[in-house]
């Protein structure tokens, strides 16, 4: 049966269909909408005797659209009917096949999608991708990845449900030299039909976010309580070059529920709880999460 790519786009769900890619096919072209240029699918062969294509496993009709240019297809004005795989054939056996994908035109920022943290200054950090709309993501760094060349080497999420994904990539910069490189994030994600891609940069400064703190002892020093602090275990060493700084909530034993704060470690000595959160002192990180109350008894 043959059956013309826009009638078998009527057959077609549209962005949030209920099967989507779990993988990114080995092989895919993007289409842009309204693109008046064609986009070329090229079937794997050295000579174009008997050569067909398949949509979907439906033979493709040719028409003002669709068109061979040698074993190849050139599709024109693409649009959400002509979307899906196609593939390659030479009587019952195929020969390549590629997916046909469109960009998905969101006015949406890779920074409302994609959270990325790291912990210390070390060499890889992590990402969550935020958007179960899409049932494949990768991340890639560099301009290979933005520029979407195959050299690219894209990570891909190590499992989890869908707007659940966490990622971990690693970089080549030196946590002991100034920076001054950015780093550039591309993702790319996809569902049924539809491929979005975003980039940002940034610098490594601009996502470390330490782990809580360690709060080792209190101890009393006349009329103050003196909190001996240590740095997370993810943190950078040596300490002593990638410096720390804290702020202590406390609650005092009179005030009930009222809560202080303070950026010493000395605090006055009649509380009853406290708290400590920690951040980098020198680029003024982002803050650690709290660590739990911890009651103080004296």
């Amino acid at each position: 049966m043959i059956l013309s790519v826009w009638t078998l786009g009527l057959l077609l769900v549209t962005f949030g269909g209920a099967h989507g890619h779990t993988n990114f096919p080995a092989n895919f072209v993007v289409a842009k909408r309204n693109d008046p240029h064609p986009v070329t699918l090229t079937c794997n062969t050295q000579t174009e005797e008997g050569v067909s294509w398949r949509l979907d496993g439906e033979e493709v009709e040719l028409d003002n659209y669709v068109q061979m240019e040698g074993p190849n297809l050139k599709i024109s004005e693409v649009d959400a009917p002509m979307l899906g795989e196609y593939s390659c054939w030479r009587g019952g056996t195929m020969l390549s096949s590629t997916y046909l994908f469109q960009e998905l035109e969101e006015d949406v920022a890779l920074d409302s999608l994609l959270n990325c943290r790291a912990k210390s200054y070390d060499c890889n950090f992590t990402c969550s991708w935020r958007d179960s709309r899409f049932t494949a993501v990768r991340l890639g760094l560099g301009h290979d990845c933005s520029e979407g060349q195959r050299s690219c080497r894209w990570e891909t999420s190590g499992g989890g449900h869908v707007g659940e994904l966490q990622f971990v990539l690693p970089h080549s910069l030196s946590p002991y030299a100034e920076e001054s490189t950015t780093l550039e994030l591309t993702a790319e994600a996809i569902n049924t039909f539809y491929i979005l891609r975003r980039t940002k940069t940034f610098y490594l400064r601009d996502i470390i976010q330490p782990d809580s703190p360690q709060i080792v002892r209190c101890q009393e020093v006349g009329h103050e309580l003196n909190v001996t602090l240590d740095p997370p275990p993810s943190w950078s060493t040596p300490h002593s070059f990638f410096s720390l700084e804290y702020e202590i909530e406390y609650e005092m034993k009179d005030d009930g529920k009222v809560i202080e704060s303070s950026f010493s470690t000395l605090i006055p000595k009649k509380i009853s709880k406290l708290r400590v959160r920690s951040r980098d002192s020198l680029v003024l990180s982002a803050w650690s999460q709290w660590t739990a109350w911890q009651n103080v008894n004296h």
